[in-house]
This record gives structure tokens, sequence and C-alpha cells, in this order.
């Protein structure tokens, strides 16, 4: 049993996925204790309450067993860490679907400014000062390329995918984002 352990440490991420679309429990507990507190940290980054990011985390993990044969891997451009996170970002903007479906606001709201989304919050948070104003004046959709870009480091394939959205057009928002951020800054 130990020896399986240490083998199961020295496995990549792709290699321990493949293992668990074959039902490998050891394989699943090795992905989880290594990839779940990374994916916690990110998710908290975009959401501030630990009730939805449990429930997300637990969504995340129950996919990744379900769903695992799914995983295309390197031989497309992807990686597992990157489809990890596409999941769970997936389940994030369910739940958040899922809660504004179910509130309500109060009466008294009407009329009242909105408050800023949970991701705008969590972006303050995490970059601030003249970049993370200048970032939080960019267009919502070129925003969000450079924040699953560069603040998340998800690759241009990993993006497209979480985005839903053509590569093309990732490539094409990461420049224009990054031209207005200039603009900005200067």
């Amino acid at each position: 049993m130990r020896a399986r352990g240490r083998a199961l440490h020295e496995l990549d991420e792709e290699r321990l996925l493949r293992l668990v679309a074959r039902s490998d429990r050891a394989a699943f507990d090795e992905l989880y204790r290594r990839t779940a507190p990374w994916l916690a940290v990110r998710l908290r980054r975009r959401c501030a309450d630990e009730q939805i990011v449990a429930e997300v985390m637990q969504e995340t993990y129950l996919a990744v067993w379900r769903a695992a044969g799914a995983f295309a891997g390197s031989a497309v451009g992807g990686s597992a860490v990157g489809w990890l996170w596409t999941i769970a970002a997936r389940r994030l903007v369910d739940a958040f679907r899922r809660r504004a479906h179910h509130a309500e606001p109060p009466a008294a709201a009407a009329g009242t400014a909105t408050a800023p989304a949970a991701e705008d919050e969590a972006l303050a948070a995490s970059v601030g000062g003249d970049v993370g104003d200048a970032l939080r004046r960019l267009a919502p959709e070129l925003r969000a390329v450079l924040q699953a870009t560069v603040l998340d480091g998800l690759s241009v394939r990993e993006t497209a995918v979480l985005l839903r959205l053509p590569e093309g057009t990732v490539k094409t928002r990461a420049r224009r984002a990054r031209i207005a951020m200039r603009k900005e800054l200067a």
C-alpha cells in the first residue's frame, strides 16, 4: 500500500485523471489532496460565501469522479488543472444563477443602487491601486478575459472553454484589454 501511495505521488495530474477514469479511488484521493487547496483559493477569490465555495468544491469533484473519462488532455492542448478549473468555474456560475433565481429583493431595494458583483468585489480585493482601478474600468468582456488569463493563469484554450468563446475572440479581447490598460496607466 505504501509503495502504491508513493507511486501515485509521483504521477502528474493528467495521469491521475486517467486512473480516476478507471474508478481508481486512491488516484482520486491523491488528485483531491493535490488540487483542492489550490481550487478553494481560486474559488474564494471569486466568491466570499464559504457555503457556496464548499458546495462548488463538492459538485466539482463529483463531476470529476463521474466524467474523468471525458478529459481529452494534452492531446488537445489542455491541462488537467485547467479542465478542473473549468468545471469549478462553471459550477460557480451555476451556483450564482441558482442563488439569484431563488433570491427575492426586499421591497425597500426597488430604486436603490445595486451592489457590485461578487467577481468585482473579489477583483477589488485582489488587485488594488491604479492597476485595480484601470482593470475595473475595462469593459466586462475584456476584464473577464484578463482575469482568466492573467489572474487565474489559464491558457487561451482554457479561457475559451471557460468563457464559451472562440479562441480567436479570446486573443482579440486579451489584446484589446492590454491596450486599454496601457492607456489607463499611462
